[in-house]
């Protein structure tokens, strides 16, 4: 009896020492032509493992480290089977059509544009993109049920199942908080008295709105919040319309932040860049050298500051921006034509508490601890000893290896809540208001958030079905065959504006193209017998035109972060935003390509091709602009 109770005591602890089973992971679906890896790990040293792919047997690599990783092409249905020891895994692929992958940001481009309402037009566009994996999965009756299921429990749930997405949920909301606390303490307001002084007229409001947002470079989602919300009151009251405000919030943060060396952006594209000069033979430049070489191209953000500037100063505008300011100006309620009564309620949270004293300092400070709390945050997070005390590098270089090291998730989460605690302390200690009603002011400003992180989750969501459909390599494909070397940076700055439009993500544009784009245009211009100077300036040009072309398609795009972002934080209708701000972006655009990008590759100066893109800009502004006075 006593070696039975011995025997079931040990036998749990027996069975798992010798049952352990090796995990293989590939997916259900695979998209035609493209990779689809299979994926065997925890295996141990007896394990026999075989890959049957319609019935051949495949060569798989041996790994010592307990991995195998198998990767393959799926050009027609395929039955793939796994076999390890004497189990077996079989499934079944019907590859799906990689063209299909370019309906859901299609759709939801389309329907947001014409139907003027963005939730209806992300959810349909995830929709269709569940539909079209799930159709090839269990066919067409049964497909349309696990779409709706995907649509929730994968796409949705998988948007929010991020660190890094809900970093910016919870920075946004507390960010809402904090402005809500220092509208009511009268801190706004206060803002608001001071810089009328000197923003008496809808230019000097504008001039005061796009200087914050140069001057908040180092992070885009900081600008984008701080200056839209702290400038918002300022330019209704100078009857600048909202569009224009959201215009001004999206056009400076992301371009400065990207042409910037101390911000949140440069370690992800050091890193983006490092992946792809990596693979080049004969380059004698390492990857910091690369990034501020390729500045001297960077024609789009430059011109998109500067042509912001020339809008301002000469108090014209076009197109459908006009069309709004000219309403603002006028005097009319431009909340009525483009926030709901809901909107505009919500709006009214922001008004100061009746029979205070309006001081500046309520506003100032918590904006100040935000910024510098930013800035604390990432020197804290991203410190590096060995790089501060590397005697080699200079100190610009230090800082900014150190901030592009930095977590800047971390940085803006910290910020963000010690500038409402310290809002909510002013209010509080000052008896400008009672603690229950800084905390009911904190909750009304989450509020007023929900319905833009609602499209923003919608936004991260569709992203991961495109992601899934691979839909960034459908326009890498069409764009990059048959190219001729001087074409090279022309092609990828349109070809990274197309794939940052579709998929709403600089970021993710910069991800997909550096690694193959350097690669290429490197080998490219070697082919075509180039000398070392010529490549290294096609090369540095291609390099700048996918960060530029990253910005401008993110510019353009309804289901980009950073434009839903502008739109909440200057409280501008989302469609309204997108509809007056692409324009300007485009003509930007086409300029910074036809005069500055393709005249550099063929050798011209960089500084006159931006005095001649300049010049242009500057006519397109006066002669075909009009006053926005009525």
């Amino acid at each position: 009896m006593r070696k039975t109770v011995y025997f079931l005591f040990i036998l749990p602890f027996f069975i798992s020492l010798h049952s352990e089973a090796a995990e293989v992971n590939f997916d259900d679906f695979a998209i035609k032509g493209q990779e689809y890896e299979i994926v065997i790990s925890e295996l141990v040293t007896n394990d026999e493992v075989s890959i049957y792919i319609n019935g051949v047997e495949k060569n798989i690599p041996y790994s010592s480290h307990g991995e195998i990783s198998f990767t393959t092409n799926i050009l027609e249905k395929s039955e793939i089977e796994v076999k390890i020891n004497d189990e077996k895994i079989v499934k079944t692929i019907n590859p799906i059509p990689l063209w299909l992958s370019i309906i859901p940001p299609l759709l939801a481009i389309l329907l947001a544009l014409l139907i003027k309402e963005v939730v209806s037009a992300l959810l349909i566009g995830i929709f269709s993109g569940a539909v079209i994996i799930n159709f090839y999965i269990h066919g067409a009756l049964v497909g349309w049920i696990y779409a709706f299921m995907r649509t929730v429990d994968t796409y949705l749930l998988g948007a929010l199942n991020n660190k890094s997405h809900l970093s910016i949920v919870i920075f946004s909301l507390l960010i809402g908080a904090m402005v809500s606390v220092i509208s009511k303490n009268g801190g706004m307001q206060g803002v608001v008295n001071r810089i009328s002084k000197y923003a008496k007229s809808s230019k000097s409001g504008q001039l005061a709105t796009w200087f914050l947002g140069v001057a908040i470079f180092f992070d885009d989602y900081a600008n984008t919040l701080i200056v839209g919300n702290t400038m918002r009151p300022v330019t209704d009251k100078l009857k600048i319309s909202r569009e224009k405000l959201a215009y001004l919030v999206d056009s400076t943060a992301a371009p400065i932040a990207s042409i910037a060396f101390v911000t949140t952006w440069i370690g992800a594209e050091l890193g983006y860049i490092s992946s792809g000069i990596e693979k080049i033979d004969g380059l004698n430049e390492g990857v910091y050298s690369t990034f501020i070489n390729s500045l001297a191209y960077s024609f789009y953000p430059i011109l998109a500051l500067l042509f912001m500037l020339m809008l301002i100063l000469k108090g014209r505008d076009f197109g459908p921006m006009l069309k709004a300011e000219k309403l603002a100006r006028s005097g009319e309620n431009h909340l009525n034509k483009s926030a709901s009564l809901a909107e505009q309620a919500a709006l009214e949270e922001f008004e100061a508490k009746k029979d205070i004293q309006a001081k500046a300092y309520n506003a100032v400070i918590p904006v100040l601890v935000v910024i510098f709390g930013t800035i604390g945050g990432l020197l804290f997070t991203g410190w590096d000893d060995q790089v501060w005390n590397d005697s080699n590098i200079g100190f610009g270089r230090k800082l900014s290896t150190i901030i592009g090291q930095a977590d800047s998730y971390q940085a803006l989460l910290w910020s963000s809540l010690a500038g409402l605690g310290t809002a909510i302390k002013l209010s509080v200690f000052q008896k400008t208001l009672k603690l229950s009603e800084a905390v009911e002011s904190s909750i009304n400003g989450i509020k007023t958030m929900l319905s833009a992180i609602v499209i923003l989750v919608l936004a991260w969501a569709l992203a991961l079905v495109i992601e899934e459909l691979q839909t960034a390599e459908l326009i890498t494909s069409i764009m990059s065959e048959n190219v001729s070397p001087y074409l090279i940076p022309a092609l990828t700055f349109v070809l990274a504006a197309l794939v940052a439009f579709s998929t709403g993500s600089s970021w993710g544009t910069m991800a997909i193209l550096y690694p193959l784009i350097l690669p290429a245009s490197w080998k490219i211009c070697q082919e075509a017998g180039f000398d070392y100077d010529l490549t290294l300036s096609i090369f540095h040009n291609s390099v700048s035109t996918v960060l530029a072309g990253a910005v401008l398609g993110d510019h353009c795009s309804p289901i980009s972060d950073t434009t839903i972002l502008s739109s909440l934080s200057s409280s501008c209708n989302h469609i309204q935003h997108v509809k007056t701000q692409m324009p300007y972006a485009l003509t930007v655009g086409v300029v910074a390509l036809l005069f500055g990008t393709i005249p550099a590759a063929f050798g011209v100066p960089m500084w006159l091709s931006l005095i001649v893109s300049l010049s242009l800009l500057y006519g397109i502004v006066h002669f075909i602009g009009k006053s926005t006075n009525t």
